[in-house]
């Protein structure tokens, strides 16, 4: 759950001001809620952006990230100090500006993210720090089990087009998977950036892990995945859980031929 800034102990504000060089101007991230504390911060000597936590839940997935940026060395922003105080963990990583990519059809910005996803997906998962795909998904195949890191969460919210290339923030929810099933999280995103569910697997065939994946495993991952999201659907109100029951609902349906459908009926041509 989010805080606001003045949540913080003087001791922890008193910490990021040294680092950033004095007096703080802060502006609160809009989006996410994995920290209960995630901001931009501009002082003396530039923008940082900064995460802290005291919760269990919040100090845990920041140190996930803080294990993907010892993982991975050009896609998640680098950590540029970290620090421990009354009882809070406070993360300071260098400043992404840029737009989320479009990744609609024909977009140049898919380019972007097929170099991303090309590098990621020889990723390997070191240690056991990681969710597991059952832990992360709620549910499970064995098949989805592997080595790879995932992010897991490839919406466009957490894609940021940078001058080096596509940029990738929040690892919270990194998780040690095979390959393949970050691209089956992937094909509801795209399904709601414009593409067909077969476009979107079209497109998803340039990455070898998916063509040698076996169709029956993913025609029970996207129907898992539909029915969770459904469930879910039936019990918010909130508008991105409708978004990713129609998206994985009409993956589902193509992979079955519409012969086991879980999306929920639209009401009046429109989710709620």
């Amino acid at each position: 759950m989010r805080s606001d800034w003045t949540a913080l102990p003087q001791s922890v504000t008193a910490g990021i001001a040294e680092r950033v060089g004095g007096t703080l101007d802060v502006a609160h991230a809009s989006s996410g809620d994995h920290a209960e504390i995630a901001s931009t911060v501009t002082g003396p000597a530039g923008q940082v952006f900064v995460k802290a936590g005291s919760g269990e839940l919040s100090v845990r997935s920041l140190r996930y990230e803080l294990a993907v940026t010892r993982a991975i060395n050009r896609h998640p922003p680098a950590v540029l100090w970290q620090f421990e105080s009354d009882g809070w963990l406070v993360v300071g990583t260098e400043h992404l500006a840029g737009p989320h990519p479009d990744l609609s059809p024909g977009s140049t910005d898919l380019n972007l993210l097929l170099a991303a996803l090309t590098a990621l997906q020889e990723t390997p998962a070191p240690g056991e720090t990681w969710f597991t795909p059952a832990a992360r998904l709620g549910f499970a195949h064995p098949e989805m089990d592997g080595g790879t890191l995932i992010h897991s969460d490839l919406n466009p919210a957490n894609l940021i087009v940078t001058p080096l290339g596509l940029r990738i923030v929040d690892w919270a929810w990194a998780t040690r998977a095979a390959a393949w099933v970050e691209l089956a999280l992937l094909i509801p995103w795209l399904i709601g950036s414009g593409h067909s569910a077969e476009q979107a697997e079209e497109w998803i065939t340039q990455l070898p892990a998916w063509t040698a994946t076996d169709r029956q495993v993913l025609d029970n991952f996207a129907l898992k995945n539909a029915t969770k999201w459904a469930a879910k659907s039936r019990q918010s109100t909130e508008r991105w859980v409708h978004d990713l029951a129609m998206w994985t609902g009409e993956w589902a349906d193509h992979r079955t031929d519409g012969h086991q459908s879980v999306r929920e009926p639209r009401r009046g041509g429109t989710l709620p």
